[in-house]
Order: C-alpha cells, then structure tokens, then sequence
C-alpha cells in the first residue's frame, strides 16, 4: 500500500494553475455578463469564419474568464489573504508605520509564490483605499487587484492593502496555453504588457481581423487592473487552427473545443510544470546518495521532503529494484526521468504533479466540466454527483434533469496502467 502523505494545493501550481484555482466584494463585477457580441473589425476575413467561430470562441472565452477569476475568488486568492493576515512582521511594521520594515515583509510575503503585487498603506480603508504608501512591491502590471484591512494586535484597522495573484504575463501565458491562441491586454485602445499587439484604436468586442497577414477571430471581456482602474482583455485564435475543430452542428464544434480544452489540462500536467520538478529532484543531493548506496529508509527520508513542493506522488528505483513509493494512491500523468551521479546513472525516478482530485477541480474552475474517472471498472473519481449509473462513452447524458454531452479522454495512471477519464458537458454550456 503506497502511503498517503499531505499534498500542496492545487493553487499553488502554475499550471492551471495553476493551474491552475470566495473573493473579496466588488473584485468580479468588471466581468459579469455575456461576451461582447458587437460588430466584426474586419468583414473581409471570410475563413472559418461563422457559426464555428462563434461556438468556438464562445466556448474558449469562457474558459478565459474562468482562468481571469482565478485571480478574483479561488484557492489561490483565499491563500494570499490568508498569508498577509497572518504576517505579524507586516502587521508590526505598519504599526510603527516602518516603511523598511514594510517592505522586507512585503517581499517576504511576494516570495513565498502566493501573490505577484502588494501595496500597503498605513490608515485609509480597504474600500476607498488611501493613506500613505508604505511599500509596493512585486509585479507592477498586474490584474484583478484584491483589496483588504490590516488588523493591528488590539484588532482595530491601522492600514489597508491591494494585491494580486495575477501578473499579466502569467495571465497571458495562463489563457493563450489552455486555449492554445494568443491573449491581447488592452488599456483605452492600446496594448498592453507586453501581451499580443493588435491594430490601434476601439475594437469590437467580438469580430475578426488580420495582424500581419494571419487571420483571426476573437472575442473579449473587461478586466480590472492592478492597483486600480480598467482594462480589457482580448483572445484570439487563427481561423486556420478553427477549422479542425468545426463539427457537424455547433454542440459538435462544442465538443470538440472542449474535449481539446480537457487534454490540454491533462497534458499540462506531464508539460513544463513537471519537468521542473524532475531537475529538483535530479538534483537532490540527499536523494542522490541514498540511491546510489540502495538505501530504502534514506530515500523514503528524502523523498517526503520533495513532496512538500508540487509534487504528489514520487517512486525511485535502483537497477530494477524499488526502493521507495511515496504519495497519493490514484494519481496520473507520470514522468520518468534517470538518476546520476558524477554522470553514471544510478537509478531512476517517476513523479507526477497532479493526482485525480487535482484535475477533477482544475476540469470543473477552468472549463465548467464533470468529470468521472475509472482505473478498470472502478470510478475512482465523480464530480457528477451520487449513483451516476453507466455513463457513454461519448454522445448524450441525462442525468437527474440535466443534459451532457459526453467524451473519453484515455490517459494514464502511475505509475503505468490506464486511466479512462469520462467528461460531461453541461448543455447549454456557459
């Protein structure tokens, strides 16, 4: 039996993020509401244009304003608030009104990864904020800006803060990943960080245009900017990567994009995100000694300190022998790697980043999907609800009233084996 040991939040990775994940007040109004429907900026863009397009789009949009509300109420932001209401060298510094002292706190708390942007203020309120500017520190160009109150030890308010867990180059990267097109950021007509530039000038909310002979189509939603004011923020696909994923009718289309959206989260998990975690663990000196002299003891020592960080489920093994096998029991998406020492290989490794609950929550924030999870015949994860009987494999789904449309993603399990992941699609989808 492989023991269980504490995993990290899913916030706390990137990929989806970070992958990747309750809010203050006020912070999600700038986003409420149907996509932009206005007029197309380049009539002439006949391509793949339509209702494709526009299911397409539709669907992707969606999926960006989800990941954009990472930053707004999620996992990731509960953590943050929780970080600077537990500084107690932040709440000491504002105190004495110790702008040194701010600051190295301010850094302390931009360092441990929970938050891109934090300004603190001594005095104002958390809804008007003001008051004199202690520190400001971490990303400048930064979306969806949380506003809070610093409690002093008599629990009476002496300062007020705003932070932010999206800086608009992860965000840009975050969106133009799982939607595999690229994320403009736009400010009264002007682009933005660095971000996709488009064409100057007001732009529809929704159409198509052509930048540097690609066409494209589009869609948009406003924002909000760190440390105030408004944006918006505009995603883009090229109507020839459209194409492939136009179906018979537009629930087809919908399928397609989505089941694409699904893969990609899956396949972000075995990405980059889990290559960085195979060079630590290659580089783990602890590690590295207690494989090469094959000690089972010493190596489980050392594999649960690398599982403190991101990942959820590490084996090692030594000239066929396993030494250790230490994490979570239904975990996917597995990565092999060798082992050496002054370049001989001394042994080698498999990890993974994400286990099942882990995707199942990252289908449901990013993309609005149930999802339903088999090794063999035993569902091992449901995010569909109690007794959901034999499910399709793909096609249509009632269950209790409502209405899906089905698809298998076949991925697999660690450390080998297949993992059959079911997906459902609310119908209508939003």
């Amino acid at each position: 039996m492989v023991p269980r040991v504490s995993k990290p939040s899913t916030a706390s990775r990137v990929a989806l993020a970070c992958a990747i994940l309750a809010a203050l007040a006020g912070c999600g109004s700038s986003v409420r509401g149907a996509l932009s429907t206005r007029a197309s900026a380049n009539p002439s863009a006949q391509v793949g244009s339509g209702a494709c397009s526009t299911t397409v789009l539709g669907a992707l949009g969606s999926v960006a304003m989800r990941v954009y509300r990472e930053g707004v109420s999620s996992e990731r932001t509960r953590s943050a608030l929780s970080f600077i209401a537990r500084s107690s060298p932040l709440r000491k510094a504002v105190e004495r009104g110790d702008p040194q002292a701010a600051r190295t706190a301010a850094l302390a708390l931009i360092a441990t990864g929970h938050m891109t942007s934090l300004r603190v203020q001594r005095g104002g309120t958390a809804a008007k904020s003001g008051g004199r500017v202690l520190a400001d520190v971490g990303e400048s160009d930064a979306l969806a800006p949380l506003h809070g109150t610093i409690v002093g030890a008599s629990g009476a308010p002496i300062g007020t803060f705003v932070a932010s867990v999206w800086a608009d180059s992860g965000f840009v990267q975050e969106t133009g990943g799982i939607a595999q097109g690229v994320t403009a950021l736009r400010d009264n007509g002007h682009s933005i960080a660095a971000s996709f530039e488009l064409p100057p000038g007001e732009l529809p909310g929704q159409g198509t245009l052509t930048v540097q002979g690609t066409d494209y189509a589009y869609t948009s939603f406003p924002a909000a900017a760190y440390p105030a004011g408004q944006l918006r923020v505009y995603l883009l696909k090229s109507l020839s990567s459209i194409a492939p994923l136009c179906g018979a009718t537009a629930r087809d289309t919908l399928v397609n994009t989505l089941r694409r959206v699904a893969r990609l989260i899956y396949d972000g998990e075995a990405g980059r995100h889990a290559l960085a975690q195979v060079h630590r663990v290659q580089n783990y000196r602890p590690l590295l000694r207690a494989v090469a002299t094959r000690n089972p003891g010493a190596t489980r020592r050392a594999i649960e300190h690398l599982l403190h960080e991101h990942v959820v489920r590490l084996r090692v093994s030594a000239r066929g022998r396993l030494l250790s096998d230490v994490g979570g029991p239904y975990v996917l998406a597995p990565v092999r790697a060798p082992l050496h020492v002054n370049g001989r290989q001394v042994g080698s490794l498999e990890l993974s980043i994400q286990d099942d609950e882990g995707y199942k929550r990252l289908a449901g924030r990013l993309a609005g999907l149930k999802v339903l999870m088999y090794m063999g015949p035993r569902l091992v994860k449901n995010s569909l609800g109690p007794a959901p009987g034999t499910v399709p494999a793909h096609g249509t789904y009632h269950y209790r009233g409502r209405t899906f449309r089905v698809f298998t993603l076949h991925a697999k399990a660690f450390p080998s084996g297949p993992l059959r992941i079911v997906v459902l699609i609310p119908i209508p989808y939003s």
